[in-house]
């Protein structure tokens, strides 16, 4: 059987000249499998690791240097620093080929939430991304974060209103009006004859971070913006909880564009977010379609 040749022998077919020359914004590789940690979560991670091939004459990267150096990051919390290591090790590798490095990860944090009144508690899921360029520069980093929460129309809660008060004075036009009668008609279906419509909705959030961020505050920043839409999913409920969540939303009826304000005011409360764009979602329950608003501060982004 034929001896194996040496790796210093084989011939490398990338450094060959292409036939037809021009740069390139992105080469690498996507979806590949990487646990990491974020927020103190083990994740179940993807990401994608690539450069930009400037050299207009080179066939291609050497993409088994970006997989090696996504070792660095196996089972780590993730940080700002030790992503432009990474980042730079992209660069260093290919020195002369590529100016831009980019390094996405992907998953989801699991975050361990109590219920609102019992004492039980579950775990809800946050998919989450963070997307990183780097170039002379210097490095930028996106945060991406979806967060699901309840919300209840304005609209359907003001004609269900209505609709109670026309019953009532149906009702009780020709009856003497008592507590308990109307305590009575207040607890039955003929009384209650209408309830205003929620939705799961969804806020989907692009963050640009502050250079000088070491520990990535993803728990605080969802923990920021669930306490400004005030009715944030919940986990494991009893029946006090659940009730406790319909009072909730009593109180906290909101349109899309509600909800897009509330989210923009409390992001730019925190020092940690220079610039962000976000996305709220309200998956109508009385539509086939969705009502969507957009809010966005200080926000450029330039990756592909």
């Amino acid at each position: 059987m034929q001896e194996p040749m040496n790796s210093q022998t084989l011939h490398d077919v990338a450094n060959g000249a292409s036939d037809l020359e021009g740069p390139l914004a992105w080469v690498g590789m996507e979806d590949i499998a990487l646990p990491f940690r974020l927020a103190n979560s083990a994740v179940n991670g993807r990401a994608s690791a690539g450069v930009s091939l400037d050299a207009t004459s080179a066939r291609g990267i050497h993409m088994s240097r970006l997989y090696l150096a996504l070792e660095a990051l196996e089972n780590e919390e993730v940080t700002l620093s030790g992503l432009g290591a990474v980042l730079q090790r992209f660069l260093t590798s290919h020195d002369g080929l590529a100016r831009t490095a980019f390094l996405d990860l992907s998953g989801d944090v699991l975050i361990k939430r109590p219920a609102l009144i019992s004492p039980r508690a579950g775990w809800k899921a946050y998919p989450c991304a963070l997307r990183c360029r780097q170039d002379a520069q210097g490095m930028q980093a996106i945060l991406e974060v979806t967060i699901g929460y309840s919300s209840t129309c304005p609209c359907s809660a003001a004609l269900a209103r209505q609709s109670i008060q026309q019953a009532f004075d149906e009702d009780f036009t020709d009856m003497p009006i008592s507590h308990d009668a109307v305590r009575t008609w207040l607890g039955s279906e003929q009384g209650i004859l209408a309830t205003p419509h929620s939705q799961r909705s969804q806020a989907h959030l692009s963050l640009r971070l502050a250079d000088d961020l070491e520990t990535l505050p993803v728990t605080a920043l969802i923990d920021t913006v669930e306490d400004a839409l005030g009715t944030a999913l919940q986990t494991a409920v009893k029946r006090v909880d659940e009730q406790a969540f319909a009072l909730a939303n009593g109180h906290n009826l909101m349109f899309c564009e509600d909800a897009a304000r509330r989210v923009r005011h409390a992001l730019q409360a925190r020092d940690e977010v220079q610039g962000f764009q976000v996305r709220i979602v309200h998956a109508e329950s009385l539509h086939a379609h969705d009502a969507v608003a957009h809010a966005e501060w200080n926000w450029t982004s330039a990756y592909p």
